[in-house]
């Protein structure tokens, strides 16, 4: 890839004689375009996957010498001279330019010197592998967070999601070992697929009635919902993609507590409705290049606490199936930091898992592998969540009784996906 285009742009753009509105589209344009060039592979769950496309130190080169080109052309424009859109790509641009230069001073690291090739051990054990470990982290976040700040958060989640479930044991009126064998009872589970179907069909009828209370009317395209095919993602209940939910059910019951909360989650108003609200958003060019898993995972999370609402969670566990969840995804969190950035053992983060979950033992570790093959990407549900739910938070108490629901959700979705400081501007641009 030659990057000289952006180099003759950078003393052309001073000369351009068109208005600064219309300079910074024809920039934009160029950046599209070069970016496009660069042919920059897509962020691969697996580290060791990633760490291997590390490209050649002349590609490398070429890389660095444009994204440094793109940060001195944006020197050239004055910011607030720029309309609302173009402020949007503005920010986007530099997001991505300031990013990208840190995975090539990792990358460049790793082509030169033979001594610092990735290990298959997981990341902590590569060279640089911390640096990696902290690039990784902010890349599938969208955001500028340090590992310990995701490690005191994830402890503080811990607590917090332990309360809840602690409260729902009370409710329950059973001993704490009493209500946790009673939570593998016969009647928790489902063995017949049609019974499968029909609980996902009639949360999704459900939540139609409902939504009006927490979102403008939209328009939602049909969802399709289907029993899974793919083993190969056998290990989370279920999926979303291409308009359809599917369950996965491959040859053991199918836990009725984690029906509603699997479908807000995946279907509406999580992913589908999601998605559906972004086909309709005025985004640019340039948006359409990136998605962001911070703002995509967090928000879908995030749905899930309006399951009352929305006129499920009609018993105590119908709830505890959102909170059994929320514990996986809070201990990763911890888990995630200190296998990857502090370099705990297996015996380590499987005693650090049995003091913080009870009654799920038998996904210990898968998840502790889960987390050393794919690093930074089990923090985004919680760490979206946490942010959208502060935002809210933020909004009632500068808004008071003005604040509403359905406008503050818009607020969050109609932009699109973008890293979560771009969305957090939009939320309180309107306010």
């Amino acid at each position: 890839m030659k990057a000289s285009w952006l180099l003759f742009s950078l003393i052309v753009i001073t000369s351009f004689k068109s208005s600064a509105q219309n300079k910074f589209d024809w920039f934009t344009r160029q950046f599209v375009s070069g970016y496009q060039s660069l042919h920059l592979p897509a962020l691969q769950l697996s580290y060791a996957d990633n760490l291997q496309l590390v490209k050649s130190p002349d590609s490398i080169k070429a890389e660095v010498t444009f994204f440094k080109n793109v940060q001195r052309g944006l020197n050239n424009f004055a910011y607030p001279n720029l309309t609302p859109a173009q402020q949007q790509d503005y920010e986007q641009i530099k997001y991505e330019a300031a990013l990208n230069l840190e995975r090539l001073g990792l990358e460049k690291q790793l082509s030169e010197d033979v001594r610092k090739k990735p290990s298959a051990n997981g990341i902590y054990n590569t060279p640089t592998g911390k640096q990696w470990y902290a690039y990784f982290l902010k890349k599938w976040v969208g955001d500028n967070v340090t590992p310990d700040q995701i490690y005191a958060f994830g402890l503080k989640e811990v607590e917090r999601v332990k309360n809840h479930i602690k409260d729902i044991q009370l409710q329950s009126g059973l001993s704490e070992d009493d209500f946790y064998k009673h939570l593998n009872d016969s009647s928790f589970f489902i063995n017949d697929q049609a019974q499968v179907q029909q609980a996902f069909e009639r949360d999704e009828q459900v939540i139609k009635e409902h939504l009006s209370a927490l979102f403008n009317p939209y328009p939602i395209p049909p969802l399709a919902i289907k029993k899974g095919t793919m083993e190969t993602v056998a290990t989370a209940p279920g999926y979303y993609t291409d308009g359809t939910f599917y369950y996965n059910l491959f040859g053991k019951p199918y836990n009725k507590r984690q029906v509603d909360w699997l479908f807000i989650h995946e279907a509406i108003p999580g992913h589908h409705y999601q998605i559906s609200i972004a086909a309709n958003a005025k985004t640019t060019t340039l948006q359409k290049q990136f998605d962001y898993m911070g703002f995509v995972e967090g928000w879908a999370a995030y749905t899930e606490d309006y399951g009352k609402q929305l006129g499920l969670y009609q018993t105590i566990y119908d709830e505890l199936g959102k909170w059994e969840w929320d514990i996986v995804r809070s201990v990763r969190l911890p888990l995630d930091v200190g296998i990857n950035y502090y370099g705990w053992t297996d015996e380590q983060a499987l005693a650090f898992w049995k003091k913080n979950i009870r009654n799920q033992d038998d996904i210990a570790m898968r998840e502790i592998n889960r987390v050393k093959r794919w690093p930074a990407q089990v923090v985004t549900y919680k760490y979206g969540a946490a942010q959208i739910a502060a935002w809210k938070t933020e909004l009632q108490k500068r808004e008071g009784a003005k604040f509403n629901i359905r406008d503050f959700h818009d607020r969050v979705l109609s932009h699109g996906s973008l890293p979560l400081f771009m969305v957090k501007a939009n939320v309180f641009k309107k306010s």
